[in-house]
């Protein structure tokens, strides 16, 4: 049997480091996918129980030279990990700082004098050895650790070069210290403040990056921090405050104003107004009362009231959202598995490339070629560590389904978030997602005149006296209109229903008929006279309706699916982003032609069934399109798995989280506006991360490696290698948060 296991990983710091570890979990026997993601330190492993365990796994990772931890304890392991790179900095810092004076300050010529009437020249070097010693071995003891291991599997990343680099400046001025002779004239100089310096700037790059790393993680915190650790239960009819776990299907909770919800359920009694705005991105509160539902997390803004819980600990909305947005952070986009795939074949060329620079260098070089080939060769270590490249997608994948989780878009996974930034078709479902999915009364007309009934309130009353006992969606409309218009009923004292035409009853001693025009036929009532009406309606995408009271027919209501209010903007925002919008519909294509007509959608595929949804998205992918559905996500499932990206419309606790790649929480389409404005600017900041990343290792390492000191006399230092290598992963994380300030459209 298949199972799945999620933990943290600690000490990941490149595209190499993950690299490691994907392949040290891939070696263990039984493993069927292993996904690691270098933003968020968390391993996701698919593996076949019978054959291995989670221990097995975190033995490998462990050997590997990397640290594990439970999920439960990731952020008192991030804390962990802050608190000790502040602490290595700072001591680094502390002992750097008097190091770049001992070697900087005898280049002035006043203060070399001073100094060397305390101590030789000599005496200052072992002072360098001895401030220089602890940086390099016990602050920046973690590379050592880890570049050893990553070399030891053969696996170089990014600590083997910082290793590498910091301790051949370490060993070279030691030997050069100790042993000058040793040396070819010009070349024995001392480097301890280049190891010392480089180690320092790698760790408080580190430092501002897991800073910055830990603030991608907020959309997840912020979400945890929604749900109460306490919860208000009524037992015996006392309100006793419990703890959230304890809480247990069918509890009676009381929640008073300005309280959250600790679990999902059903108000039994009173009324309120309930801020869902964390959930489903609306900002207006909802009204609820009895049997209204509510979601764990949201605020009871005024009144009070008593529900029934229907969902509490892993089962309530909020935490399935939270575990959709992890499980979305952790997935890898193919754009990042193409990443992976050249940062584990970048890092061995960069060890070639600085071998061949030491080599060029000592043979072609000016004199002291030595030196050169030295400088140029550890530069070259430094300026090509791949940690940009690792974080550039998973970054940008943590803002962004943040971001979107903020505004109630799920994202179930980064490829999700890939492909919807490609789509170049949004195909809609009609009823439910453009439309309101119930139907309305829209006009009560006079069958003479076609105009409206003037007495409409008195003949809308007798008409939905008639139909109160029916369950037909045409009766619900009507009888829906009388509610909204505060009409009061007269009594019913006859009820017969006519099987596919309509319904006749008998009000304070008059016959009521409501139905089809055959119903009229049927009962040899004139209809000629509403015909024109009837037609008119009908043309307009309505159902007509006719109503006869004591044999004269009366009126002629129009009933139809009305279109949401937003679906016209939606459409016009799709269209200006220079996307094809089409509309699939099971509905006729008489009345598919006027919703599309309204909203101004040209492709329409009409009386489709739901295979037959699935087979339009394909024919317009054999057509080379990148298709997106938008459905309810449950009749629309076959169509919703055959687009590229299936978005399924969710309906606050309704939501058909296995259907769609993208789940929208409420019923607003415009959300499928903010989610692709979200997708490109998501795929954008990547595209950005990259170009910054590699761009800057291709543009400076031939710096690096001295090839333009011939002409124009450049060289690198490797101190500033070491600089520009942290600033360029800085950059890559902060170009990412800048998603979280990206305009959405319709923003409240």
């Amino acid at each position: 049997m298949t199972v799945q296991t999620v933990f943290r990983v600690e000490g990941m710091s490149c595209a190499g480091c993950v690299a490691r570890v994907e392949s040290v979990i891939a070696d263990v026997p039984g493993v069927e996918e292993a996904t690691v993601n270098l933003a968020t330190g968390r391993a996701a492993i698919k593996f076949l129980e019978d054959q291995s365990s989670e221990a097995d796994f975190r033995k490998a990772i462990a050997a590997a030279g990397y640290g594990v931890s439970d999920l439960a304890d990731s952020a008192e392991s991030q804390r962990r990990e802050i608190a000790g790179l502040r602490r290595d900095v700072m001591i680094a810092a502390l002992l750097t700082l008097p190091l770049l004076a001992t070697a900087k300050l005898p280049l002035i010529p006043s203060v070399a004098d001073a100094m060397q009437k305390i101590l030789s020249g000599q005496g200052w070097a072992l002072i360098e050895l001895a401030l220089v010693t602890p940086v390099l071995f016990y602050a920046g003891g973690r590379f050592i650790k880890l570049g050893w291991s990553e070399l030891r599997h053969l696996n170089p990343g990014m600590n083997s070069l910082v290793m590498m680099g910091a301790g051949a400046a370490f060993l070279y001025s030691t030997f050069v210290l100790f042993w000058p002779n040793l040396f070819p004239p010009g070349t024995a100089q001392l480097y301890f403040v280049a190891a010392g310096v480089i180690v320092t700037l790698i760790l408080v790059g580190r430092y501002l990056e897991a800073l910055a790393r830990g603030r991608t993680s907020q959309a997840i915190s912020a979400l945890m921090q929604l749900e109460p650790q306490t919860a208000r239960v009524v037992r015996d009819g006392v309100e006793i405050e419990i703890s959230v776990d304890d809480l247990s299907l069918g509890d009676v909770l009381a929640v008073r104003p300005g309280e959250r919800l600790a679990a999902d359920g059903i108000v039994l009694d009173g009324t309120s107004q309930v801020d869902e705005a964390m959930i489903t991105g609306e900002s207006m509160p909802v009204e609820k009362g009895a049997g209204a539902e509510v979601i764990s997390g949201t605020i009871n803004k005024a009144g009070a009231f008593t529900y029934r819980a229907t969902g509490v600990g892993d089962q309530t909305v909020l935490r399935r959202i939270v575990q959709l947005v992890e499980q979305a952070q952790n997935d890898k986009p193919e754009v990042q598995r193409i990443a992976d795939k050249i940062a584990s074949i970048f890092v061995p060329v960069v060890m070639v490339v600085a071998v061949l620079t030491f080599v060029l260098w000592m043979v072609f070089g000016s004199d002291p070629a030595l030196g050169f080939a030295f400088v140029t060769a550890v530069s070259v270590l430094l300026i090509a560590c791949p940690c940009a490249m690792g974080l550039a997608t998973p970054t940008a994948i943590m803002v962004g389904t943040g971001r979107g989780a903020e505004n109630g878009i799920l994202i179930r996974n980064g490829s999700a978030l890939e492909s919807l930034a490609r789509v170049d078709t949004v195909l809609f479902d009609k009823t439910g997602t453009l439309t309101h999915g119930t139907p309305e009364l829209i006009d009560i007309l006079d069958p003479m005149s076609g105009n409206t009934l003037e007495n409409s309130d008195e003949v809308l009353a007798v008409i939905a006296a008639a139909e109160a006992q029916s369950e037909h969606p045409l009766s619900t409309a009507i009888i829906d209109a009388a509610t909204v218009r505060g009409l009061d009923l007269p009594q019913t004292t006859e009820f017969v229903v006519h099987p596919g035409f309509g319904v006749e009853a008998t009000i304070e001693g008059r016959r009521i008929l409501v139905g089809t025009a055959r119903l009229m036929d049927q009962e040899k009532i004139d209809s000629a006279r509403g015909r024109t009406a009837a037609n008119r309606l009908a043309e307009s995408g309505k159902t007509p309706v006719m109503v006869a009271i004591d044999g004269k027919l009366v009126a002629v209501l129009g009933i139809a699916d009305t279109v949401k209010p937003e679906s016209a903007a939606t459409v016009e925002q799709l269209k200006y982003l220079g996307l094809r919008v089409g509309m699939v519909t099971g509905d006729n294509r008489k009345t598919a032609g006027v919703i599309a007509a309204e909203l101004g959608i040209d492709q329409i595929a009409a009386e489709t069934l739901p295979g037959d949804k699935a087979q339009e998205i394909e024919r317009l992918q054999n057509e080379g399109h990148k298709v997106a559905f938008v459905g309810d996500g449950i009749n629309d499932a076959p169509a919703l798995a055959t687009a590229d990206v299936g978005i399924a419309i969710g309906t606050g606790t309704d939501i058909a989280v296995e259907a769609g790649d993208v789940v929208l929480m409420s019923g607003d389409v415009r959300s499928v506006v903010k989610a692709i404005v979200l997708a490109r600017g998501t795929l954008r900041t990547i595209r950005y991360n990259f170009l910054w990343a590699y761009g800057y290792n291709i543009a400076l390492i031939p710096v690096a490696a001295g090839a333009f000191f011939p002409l124009f006399g450049w060289l690198l230092n490797p101190m500033l290698a070491a600089a520009a290598m942290s600033i360029s992963s800085v950059f890559v994380v902060t170009n990412s948060l800048r998603l979280r300030k990206l305009k959405l459209p319709f923003a409240t």
